[in-house]
């Protein structure tokens, strides 16, 4: 097994689903972002959006939670020395939030491996990018941003420092 096929690099990987309740909306958007579309059932009904829906970090956070939970597998590496050690993330990019989560909808959250590089200041150490997307039962995108995750694979520190 490589590195590549571990990683999955290229390949949509849905990592769970999620029905939105009003309440779980309600409660996360009183406590972290209480905008009224987000916390008050007759005004969400009154305002652009037309119905109560979930906080755009709600669905950054529903994202997150089963992205860990799914994990890459590193039971199931069959390559040489240990399974890659995931990190922090250093940041992601271009978060986009293309269409409101009604309370209702069920999200479908799935990962795409893009690509990894070395970090040259950390031998062993890479950044796996990737693509964070969440999508509604009619499949439509509501959710999308670019992720970023650090990694340590301690077979390809050995191969960077032995000498040529």
């Amino acid at each position: 097994m490589t590195l590549e096929e571990f990683l999955q690099i290229g390949r949509t990987v849905v990592i769970g689903a999620h029905r939105l309740e009003t309440g779980e909306i309600l409660h996360f958007a009183r406590k972290y972002d209480p905008q009224l579309f987000h916390t008050d059932e007759e005004a969400a009904r009154k305002s652009v959006l037309g119905g109560l829906c979930a906080s755009g970090w709600h669905t950054c956070a529903l994202w997150m939670k089963y992205n860990v939970a799914a994990g890459f597998g590193e039971a199931e590496w069959q390559g040489e020395g240990p399974a890659p050690i995931f990190g922090p993330s250093p940041g992601f990019r271009d978060l986009r939030w293309l269409k409101p989560a009604y309370a209702g909808d069920t999200l479908t959250f799935a990962r795409q491996s893009i690509g990894f590089r070395p970090l040259t200041s950390r031998p062993g150490w890479y950044v796996l990018n990737g693509l964070a997307t969440a999508d509604n039962q009619e499949g439509e995108r509501v959710m999308s941003f670019e992720s970023a995750v650090l990694f340590h694979h301690a077979r390809h520190e050995e191969k960077a420092q032995s000498p040529s």
